[in-house]
């Protein structure tokens, strides 16, 4: 820096020092000019709350929005850039659908519905990122280039012009000790600062209509944005309800339990070398296989036909719970009434109670 350089960064320190300290007052601005300044400062305010405001409405998640800040310049959005470049919540969930729906198969009226609705998401995803790009290459892309040019530059001029104030102040106090030539020059820049920030804060207060366009912009991206949406999810619900029609209108398909395997234990192997094992005591049925699993038959026998209602039993049944009747293999039992598809009530000797079906032989039916 060369002496009237510094020279002149001292005289500037010096007077503010004096204005900060000392109490000196400096030249003033006229109302009109603090008015205008005041304006600029609540647009540019504005304007960088707004950028920052916008792409957050465009994507909520902090790590995508990072990624919305690195896309190029508008030119290689027009040329080049298809998608905003991270993925969008929509298309996430579509995909999720999808991957599911196929799983359940065509079967599945929840999988097809799961397939219908996961194309629709993925849809709106797509019409989701031509938002985004439209907001960002006629809203967010002027308005920054308003912050980084045209306030930056007022910035620079307002700056600048206190810069030559404060150095017109300092040699006006000392008015004598300092070359009239002097004087009258820096007076001169100043009031040439002036007028250049003037100027500029001017100019962009009269074309706010710029700005007015580009919020208009934004509005109409977001309004093509709903009016697609409402459509995809429009059909989306209509085929959602022509599914529930078809499903309701289909016969129900009734469960039918598969009869259940008898466990077969086999002869039990001999472990006292090789002489054979003393007969296993008789097993006799318990209550947890009476309803549908049958013990070993033993030979019943032959009974005289009878004239009234009655069954044969043939398996030893022991009651286990109140209200039951016991038998034995080959007992004749007098059926009094049919309890259900599996039981039966009836009487032996001079005895009643419930039975299971699958224990006996109906001899003579109870009448319809």
């Amino acid at each position: 820096m060369s002496v009237a350089g510094l020279k002149k960064q001292f005289y500037k320190a010096s007077q503010l020092v004096s204005e900060k300290v000392g109490g000196a007052e400096g030249t003033k601005l006229d109302d009109d000019f603090k008015e205008m300044e005041k304006k600029v400062d609540v647009t540019s305010k504005a304007v960088t709350e707004v950028l920052a405001r916008t792409i957050e409405y465009l994507q909520p998640n902090p790590a995508s929005r990072a990624k919305l800040t690195m896309l190029n310049t508008v030119s290689k959005i027009r040329g080049q850039v298809k998608n905003p470049g991270y993925p969008q919540s929509e298309g996430l969930l579509g995909e999720c659908m999808i991957r599911h729906g196929k799983e359940l198969g065509g079967e599945s009226n929840f999988g097809d519905a799961l397939l219908d609705a996961g194309e629709s998401m993925k849809r709106l995803a797509e019409v989701k990122d031509s938002l985004d790009i439209e907001v960002k290459q006629n809203f967010i892309d002027p308005l920054q280039n308003l912050c980084d040019k045209d306030l930056k530059e007022i910035q620079h001029h307002l700056k600048k012009l206190e810069g030559r104030r404060l150095d017109f102040d300092y040699k006006k106090k000392r008015q004598g000790k300092i070359p009239d030539e002097e004087l009258r020059q820096a007076m001169e820049k100043f009031e040439e600062s002036k007028e250049v920030a003037e100027t500029s804060m001017h100019h962009l207060l009269e074309t706010d209509v710029e700005q007015v366009s580009q919020l208009s912009a934004l509005v109409d991206a977001q309004l093509d944005y709903h009016r697609q949406a409402v459509q995809i999810l429009d059909e989306l619900a209509d085929k959602l309800k022509r599914r529930m029609r078809e499903a309701s209108s289909r016969p129900k398909r009734e469960y039918k339990p598969k009869p259940r395997e008898l466990l077969d234990l086999g002869e039990p192997e001999q472990s006292n070398g090789g002489f054979p094992c003393a007969a296993a005591p008789k097993i006799t049925a318990s209550s947890s296989f009476r309803s549908s699993d049958k013990p070993i038959r033993t030979p019943s026998r032959s009974m005289p036909p009878l004239d009234q209602p009655s069954c044969k039993a043939l398996y030893d049944f022991e009651p286990e719970n109140d209200g039951e009747l016991g038998f034995h293999e080959g007992d004749i039992i007098t059926l009094t009434n049919q309890i259900d598809e599996n039981w039966y009530e009836g009487m032996l000797d001079g005895q009643s109670g419930f039975f299971p079906l699958s224990y006996v032989e109906v001899l003579v039916p109870l009448p319809q």
